[in-house]
């Protein structure tokens, strides 16, 4: 099945190149979308020059930073509208192992949402101090408790999605970003009827850049899950 990996950036020209290496040579037949959001620092110039070498590269400029879910909820429509039938989610920053993605898209072929999950046996964040795992896995399991996502690893950002699962999702009414994006995503592929799995994954810090993750993100995922858990005790769960 035509196949899409949507490669949000920001400032991440000293790691571009060799992301979009490592994905050519780990999924040569996929196709790669970098959704750049006006990176200063020549991020999507670079691409576009790695797109006329390596071939089945596109870019998508947007003129202002607007978010990690804005920038999926682009690249979605991007390819829905030129014919993919699977589309990928991974960082930039080789936090997700590009190598792991053939695994992901192997059980893509029976399920429409596949996590890379670190909460699932065989699953590890190696470089993580006890204090931030404890942190991100009380999260986890908060949100999955209070909105019976009945997932391990609902903010995980290294997911496959098929195109059957986008549609069931309505993901263009998505309005949350980073950590809230992912629960989102996650709550209404649940509600829908979407079949999902977790596929174990190692997850490392970035080496190279700044990261992207800040306080408010953190903060407005839990108000988000809380709000959600109230709307659905009432009845008025979001689509």
């Amino acid at each position: 099945m035509p196949t899409l990996v949507v490669l949000p950036t920001y400032n991440e020209i000293l790691n571009v190149e060799a992301m979009l290496r490592a994905l050519r040579t780990n999924v040569p037949d996929a196709d790669v979308l970098v959704v750049d959001d006006g990176s200063p620092d020549g991020t999507a110039r670079r691409a576009r020059e790695l797109a006329a070498e390596l071939g089945s590269i596109h870019v998508l400029e947007r003129s202002t930073k607007s978010g990690l879910g804005g920038a999926y909820r682009a690249g979605f429509t991007w390819g829905l509208e030129h014919g993919y039938d699977v589309f990928v989610e991974i960082d930039c920053d080789f936090s997700h192992d590009p190598g792991a993605l053939p695994t992901l898209l192997r059980a893509a072929r029976d399920h429409e949402v596949v996590i890379g999950s670190r909460y699932v046996p065989g699953g590890s964040i190696p470089q993580w101090t006890l204090s931030r795992r404890l942190l991100s896995r009380g999260g986890n399991q908060y949100a999955s408790l209070m909105l019976g996502l009945r997932v391990a690893d609902s903010t995980a950002g290294y997911r496959v999605y098929t195109k059957s699962a986008l549609e069931k999702i309505d993901f263009e009414t998505v309005s949350a970003d980073g950590y809230g994006f992912q629960i989102e995503m996650t709550y209404r592929a649940r509600r829908h009827g979407a079949t999902i799995v977790e596929v174990p994954i190692s997850f490392t810090d970035r080496e190279l850049g700044q990261s992207k993750m800040s306080g408010a993100i953190v903060f407005e995922a839990l108000w988000l899950v809380t709000k959600w858990a109230a709307l659905r005790v009432v009845g008025r769960d979001a689509r």
